[in-house]
């Protein structure tokens, strides 16, 4: 398998999924949202999350018929967490996936808006479709309370609180792991989960993407602190050393960046081991497991 072309096709995939969302307005004011909503979404980005969950949805036998629509929903999701995450009032970033960052382009009010306009369409995209399709409705609405939890107070808003609560404080390895578990693991390790119940998984099988998707959203996180001591503005397409900007401990601060590069490749290689015990075409999943621990962006 050429990892490089099938991870390119997806990507193609997705993009031209979500460019159908947003039809342009003569109305002005449906004009000013849209276009910042539309702005960041299809700014390019890895599409980690809407491909894993299509991935694992593929693993099982029963998947549901509006994959793809459910999918576009997490990406909204996540792309909100990203316009809310560069604020002024949270990380102020410039930069974002080699663009400015939308309250750059749009303001602050407007970039706010555009990020609740996108967590509310994700969630009103998400309803549509288990009303298209009736006979699998139990499933969507079991992924989307998934979605939800993993994105909300218990998940990424969580973890980002206490990001924001431990800026410039001495932060030890077990409050680190609980706020990086919640602000970046949480919807990843959701969006996993959520492809295996609209595919159809039974509980065991439940239980290991919950394991593995653990797994990967902590190894995501370590790499994406280590490439930001490491990494170039041109590879991320967001401007490096941010943490160190906003006196935020990170991994490679708290244990070194070799640690870091062992405990990643650890979590890599015991993530393919928890998928053998699945059923089912894995080998994709696999090579996007590695490209997440090894990524240079």
């Amino acid at each position: 398998m050429n990892f490089e072309k099938e991870y390119a096709l997806r990507l193609e995939q997705i993009d031209s999924y979500l460019n159908g969302f947003f039809i342009r307005s003569d109305n002005k004011f449906v004009e000013t949202i849209n276009k910042s909503m539309r702005y960041s979404l299809m700014a390019s980005g890895k599409r980690l999350r809407p491909i894993l969950l299509m991935e694992f949805s593929k693993l099982f036998s029963k998947p549901c018929m509006y994959i793809e629509d459910f999918a576009a929903s997490v990406e909204m999701v996540h792309t909100y967490s990203l316009i809310h995450d560069d604020l002024p009032a949270m990380d102020n970033d410039d930069l974002r996936r080699g663009k400015p960052t939308n309250h750059v382009i749009f303001g602050e009010a407007t970039a706010i808006l555009a990020g609740d306009g996108l967590l509310n369409y994700a969630y009103e995209n998400m309803m549509d479709c288990a009303l298209k399709d009736w006979e699998n409705a139990i499933k969507y609405l079991e992924a989307s309370k998934v979605i939800a939890e993993a994105s909300g107070h218990k998940g990424m808003i969580l973890g980002q609180v206490a990001d924001l609560m431990n800026e410039g404080e001495s932060v030890d390895l077990e409050t680190l792991d609980f706020i990086n578990l919640h602000k970046t693991g949480d919807l990843l390790r959701a969006s996993m989960v959520a492809g295996a119940i609209l595919g159809g998984c039974n509980h065991e099988e439940l239980l290991i993407v919950e394991a593995v998707g653990k797994k990967i959203g902590l190894c995501f996180q370590i790499v994406d602190d280590i490439l930001d001591i490491e990494g170039s503005e041109k590879e991320m397409g967001k401007t490096p050393g941010s943490d160190e900007k906003n006196d935020k401990t990170t991994y490679p601060t708290l244990i070194g960046v070799k640690k870091c590069k062992e405990i990643a490749a650890e979590l890599v290689d015991t993530s393919i081991s928890g998928l053998q015990d699945i059923d089912g075409d894995t080998l994709f999943i696999e090579a996007l497991i590695r490209f997440i621990g090894e990524r240079n962006k």
